[in-house]
């Protein structure tokens, strides 16, 4: 059976970045949205923590199950169905207020995003070589955080009282269909796509799975718990925006440095060093609380946290053939999302603690780029010795 794989036309790796971004521009809307209108539908704010809990685990699930769509009906097609997965539960949203209906929409949700960006990081990785790879995960990833943070300034300009914010999510996630839905073009994998068995996934690369789930741990974190960490350091609201931009706008520069060293040095150890960027970026906020320090550090986290899923990502695929490559993703997002799960979860018994969540990265991060280099050290000798 041939593994080859045709390389793509250009346009068919434009087509799901396009639809990635404004799916992106919806999705970072909706994540405020969310528990920002809870009062507006008579909802408790005390469950925004549930609701949360209820699309992290959709995320995990989906991660579990989305390979058999893909390989049935292709990429172009599983991308639109998704993303109007998605706007379907968006929609009952305003109109079944009752709280279960609510944690039901957000776990399907979940479920749905699962396999959009299953489909998008396969799309991406399918074919070509680890230096094309990873040059086309850093416009994912560009296109991903920078479409979520326009999508934050959406509060600004539609609010979140009634059902024009929904309306305006639901917009955009049509808009997000039209370019698969207008092109033919999707990634080309002769001899189909397969599952990978338990073995199999046992082989895939170690530090890979780890630099997945610490990406998970650490964002899921900052999403779910950085403003309200932000807030007891008594920050105000400006500010806190401010810093979080400085996050998110970390995130976005790294990726073109990182698509470049990706492709010339060992992933392993780039992963340790990213990791010790985070490391470093503590050690700033553990000597100064000062603004502007705290602007300098936290755009430092951000290149750390936004670096790791994307070098991981590539590096679990360096070395296999294409008709694996969306189980191998599938797994990736499966270790990225029990991270995301457990992050904040662990991360809310540091918070009691002054630093806490400070204490917390610190430790995650540190932890992380001693278990890479001792991977990279092992990796050498092995090299060596044969």
């Amino acid at each position: 059976m041939s593994h080859s794989t045709r390389t793509p036309r250009p346009d068919s790796v434009l087509i799901p970045v396009a639809g990635l971004t404004l799916f992106a521009i919806a999705s970072g809307y909706l994540m405020s949205l969310i528990p920002l209108s809870l009062g507006h539908f008579a909802i408790g704010t005390d469950y925004a923590g549930w609701l949360a809990s209820a699309y992290y685990i959709g995320l995990l699930l989906g991660s579990m199950l989305i390979e058999p769509v893909i390989a049935r009906i292709g990429h172009r097609r599983s991308f639109i169905l998704f993303v109007l997965a998605l706007a379907a539960t968006v929609a009952v949203l305003p109109f079944y207020t009752d709280l279960s209906a609510w944690l039901a929409s957000r776990m399907l949700a979940g479920v749905a995003v699962a396999g959009i960006f299953v489909v998008i990081e396969s799309w991406l990785l399918i074919g070509d070589n680890p230096a094309i790879r990873a040059k086309r995960l850093s416009f994912y990833m560009t296109a991903l955080y920078g479409g979520t943070t326009l999508g934050q300034l959406a509060i600004g300009v539609f609010g979140t009282a009634g059902i024009v914010p929904f309306a305006v999510v639901m917009v955009l996630l049509f808009a997000a269909v039209l370019p698969p839905l207008l092109s033919k073009a999707q990634p080309v994998c002769h001899g189909g796509h397969q599952s990978l068995s338990l073995k199999k996934i046992l082989r895939l690369s170690k530090p890979a799975m780890v630099g997945c789930m610490t990406s998970g741990i650490v964002m899921g974190t900052i999403y779910g718990l950085m403003p309200l960490a932000l807030q007891e350091k008594h920050y105000n609201t400006e500010q806190v925006g401010g810093l979080m931009a400085a996050i998110i706008l970390g995130g976005m520069i790294i990726q073109p440095v990182i698509s470049k060293l990706s492709s010339r040095m060992s992933k392993v150890l780039l992963l340790a060093m990213v990791s010790l960027a985070g490391v470093f970026a503590m050690g700033m906020i553990y000597l100064s609380g000062h603004y502007l320090v705290m602007v300098v550090a936290l755009t430092l986290l951000g290149m750390s946290s936004f670096a790791l899923y994307p070098v991981a990502i590539t590096l679990a695929c360096d070395t296999l053939t294409a008709n694996v490559i969306v189980a191998a993703t599938q797994v990736m997002l499966f270790c990225y999302s029990v991270g995301s799960a457990a992050g904040p979860l662990v991360a809310g018994q540091f918070m009691k603690q002054p630093d806490g969540i400070m204490n917390f990265f610190f430790i995650v991060l540190l932890s992380t780029a001693i278990y890479m280099l001792l991977s990279a050290v092992r990796r050498k000798s092995r090299i060596l010795a044969s």
